[in-house]
C-alpha cells in the first residue's frame, strides 16, 4: 500500500509520581473529554513548561530503574535478540522524525521547544535497548552506518495530519511493547517493555493536548485533518502493512526505500514481529483501533463506534472547510458578453 506522501507527517514504576502520571496520560488517552475554552485566542497557553515539569519528574534512569541484576541467558534467544536490534534502530528513526517536526513546525515555536523532550526520550528507548545487547549480546548492537540509513528526509507535510499520525503511532507502539513485554521470556528486556510502554503512553498523551489546542486554534480545519488520518490509522485491518509512522512512505524520489522499516538490515522483520513472534492478532489490533476511535469521539465531542462513522464524520468536516473557504475566496463569476 502506497499512502501519498502528503498524507504524512508512536519497568517498575520507580515512584508514586511515575505511576500516578502514567494514570493520568492512559486518562488523557482513554477518558478525559477535551477542555472548552470561552475565547480560544485569549486563553491559549506555551503547554511545554508544563509537560516538561511533569515529564521530567517521572524521568527514569537507565542506571537504577531498569532491574540489569535480574539478567537471565537462559531465557534469551538468538529469535528474541534479533527482534531487539530491529526495534532499537527503529526507535532510532526519532532522529529523522524530530528533523521533520521542527521543520514543518517552524510556526509553532512551543510544540517545537517539546520536541526536545519528545526527542530525548525516544532516543533513549534506543539507547537503552541497544544497552542491552551491549551487556548481553554485543555481536548484534547496531552499527553508527546501520542507525545513519535510517536517517533521511521526508517530504514536507501538513502539520496537522502528522500530528494526528504520531499521535496514533504512539496508541499503537504501546500496545506493541505492551504485547511484547508479555512474549519475552527474559525478566530485563520484558522489563524495558514495559517502561517504553508507558513512556508511549505518556507520549501519546502529550501528543493529545496539542491535538485539543490545535482545535482552539484551527477549529474545523484541525478537525478535519484529524478525521482524515484517524479514518486511515484505524483501518489497518484493511491494509497488508503495519500503519505506524516508521512503516509509512516518506519520500517519493527515495521510493520504495522511503520508509524507517525498509532500510533496517532485515527489512522485513517487522511483519515476522507482528504476525509470528509477539501476536499482534485482531483482538489486540481491535484495541488500538477502539482507542484512536474513542480519542476522537472526545475530540470532537461525537461519538465514532466504528471507522465508517468517523469516515462519515470526515466528509462531513471537510465539506464544511471547504464551504468556509469557498465564502472567503468565491469562485468569479462568468464573463459578460
Amino acid at each position: 500500500m502506497r499512502i501519498p506522501v502528503n498524507l504524512l507527517h508512536s519497568p517498575r514504576a520507580h515512584s508514586s509520581a511515575e505511576a500516578a502520571l502514567t494514570y493520568f496520560y492512559e486518562q488523557q488517552l482513554c477518558h478525559e473529554p477535551p477542555t472548552k475554552i470561552a475565547n480560544p485566542c485569549e486563553s491559549l497557553t506555551m503547554l511545554y513548561p508544563e509537560l516538561f515539569k511533569q515529564l521530567e519528574a517521572v524521568r527514569w534512569s537507565m542506571d537504577k530503574d531498569i532491574p540489569w541484576d535480574r539478567f537471565d541467558a537462559s531465557q534469551l534467544s538468538d529469535e528474541q535478540a534479533k527482534t531487539i536490534k530491529m526495534n532499537a534502530i527503529t526507535e532510532w528513526a526519532a532522529l529523522p522524525a524530530t528533523e521533520m517536526f521542527l521543520r514543518d513546525n517552524r510556526d509553532d515555536s512551543d510544540f517545537s521547544a517539546f520536541m526536545s523532550v519528545w526527542f530525548f526520550e525516544e532516543q533513549k528507548h534506543s539507547l537503552v535497548l541497544m544497552e542491552y545487547l551491549r551487556r548481553y549480546r554485543p555481536d548484534l548492537v547496531p552499527t553508527e552506518a546501520e542507525l545513519h540509513e535510517i536517517r533521511f528526509d521526508f517530504d514536507p507535510a501538513p502539520a496537522l495530519e502528522t500530528l494526528m499520525l504520531h499521535f496514533c503511532g504512539e496508541i499503537r507502539l504501546n500496545h506493541w511493547y505492551r504485547r511484547a513485554a508479555e512474549w519475552h521470556t527474559e525478566p530485563v528486556i520484558k522489563a524495558i517493555y514495559e517502561t517504553l510502554a508507558r513512556d508511549e503512553a505518556r507520549h501519546g498523551g502529550a501528543y493529545l493536548r496539542y491535538m485539543k489546542r490545535a482545535m482552539q486554534k484551527f477549529g474545523d480545519e484541525a478537525k478535519a485533518a484529524f478525521a482524515k488520518v484517524g479514518v486511515l490509522m484505524a483501518s489497518a485491518r484493511r491494509t497488508a502493512q503495519a500503519l505506524h509512522p516508521t512503516n509509512l512512505h516518506v519520500n517519493e524520489k527515495l521510493f520504495p526505500r522511503d520508509t524507517i522499516q525498509s532500510r533496517l538490515p532485515d527489512p522485513s522483520w517487522l511483519e515476522q514481529w507482528l504476525d509470528k513472534q509477539i501476536q499482534f492478532d485482531a483482538v489486540w489490533e481491535n484495541k488500538v483501533v477502539e482507542r484512536i476511535l474513542h480519542n476522537m469521539s472526545l475530540l470532537m465531542e461525537r461519538s465514532f463506534a466504528s471507522v465508517q462513522e468517523l469516515n462519515r464524520y470526515r466528509k462531513e468536516v471537510t465539506a464544511a472547510v471547504a464551504a468556509a473557504a469557498a465564502k472567503v475566496n468565491p469562485a468569479p463569476g462568468p464573463n459578460p458578453a
